[in-house]
């Protein structure tokens, strides 16, 4: 119990400044501050770009000591399923294992992969591709929300990533599961309306603390399943996620659930 980590997917973003950062804080400065308040951060820009190893060196020498570190695969891996990629992924993610600072990789499926007997043995190679690190699986179709599908992650060593998103066919269901020695929670948003219109206008939410209190008990369970728990929120827009990271993670604080800062 008490291993429960809370923060916001990315934290370079000029619209927070006047909200979460100071209005003038340079952008070298962010991870300084963030760090301030939060433990951990999770790194998308990697889904877009594999950057040098000197990239996620500088961020780790940033961040305070037990600072962790999640971070996407890149875009080749999860949505054009090309593993010629992944030496470069690995080669610039090192400086956050060396530092033990890495959470794990964290593999973001669309829409469109399916529950398919191909893509299952594509997540199997994966498996044994990345074996090295803690993989995280996000799934972004229902098909794979079943029992069956969480004991093929377990078998294969991957983790399963609940979500919070928006109630609409297709979509995955805010089920709470975990399938390896790391649980992790993502945060999107609840509104249907958005979320067929792009990434910044998909991601622009904020959860009122009613909604967040529906995932309290959830977190425990995964909390009494997992030997760490990490919480993301990726409703980034105009400092929405900071301001929903601080508010869950003070939740948590009052049952005595957050890991050690």
């Amino acid at each position: 119990m008490g291993k429960i980590y809370v923060g916001t997917s990315g934290y370079s973003y000029k619209d927070w400044c006047g909200t979460f950062y100071p209005e003038d804080l340079p952008s070298k400065d962010m991870l300084r501050h963030y760090a301030k308040v939060f433990n951990c951060v999770e790194l998308n820009f990697t889904y877009y770009r594999i950057p040098g190893p000197a990239t996620i060196a500088a961020m780790v020498k940033n961040a305070p000591p037990g600072f962790q570190f999640a971070i996407k695969a890149n875009e080749a891996t999860t949505h054009d399923q090309d593993p010629t990629v992944l030496d470069a992924f690995k080669k610039a993610i090192e400086p956050a294992v060396e530092a033990d600072a890495l959470v794990g990789v964290l593999c973001q499926f669309p829409n469109r992969f399916r529950n398919t007997q191909d893509n299952r043995a594509y997540l199997a190679k994966l498996a044994k591709d990345l074996a090295d690190y803690t993989v995280i699986v996000e799934f972004r179709h229902d098909s794979w929300i079943q029992p069956a599908i969480f004991d093929f992650l377990r078998g294969n060593n991957l983790c399963y990533c609940s979500v919070d998103e928006p109630k609409m066919r297709g979509l995955v269901p805010p089920v709470a599961e975990a399938t390896g020695d790391v649980a992790y929670v993502r945060f999107h948003s609840r509104d249907a309306s958005k979320w067929y219109k792009g990434a910044k206008a998909r991601y622009d939410y904020l959860y009122t603390k009613e909604e967040l209190s529906e995932w309290v008990p959830k977190v425990q369970e995964l909390d009494s399943e997992a030997e760490k728990t990490y919480i993301f929120f990726n409703n980034c827009h105009a400092g929405s996620a900071a301001v929903n990271a601080a508010e869950f993670k003070q939740m948590l604080a009052e049952l005595g659930l957050l890991a050690e800062e």
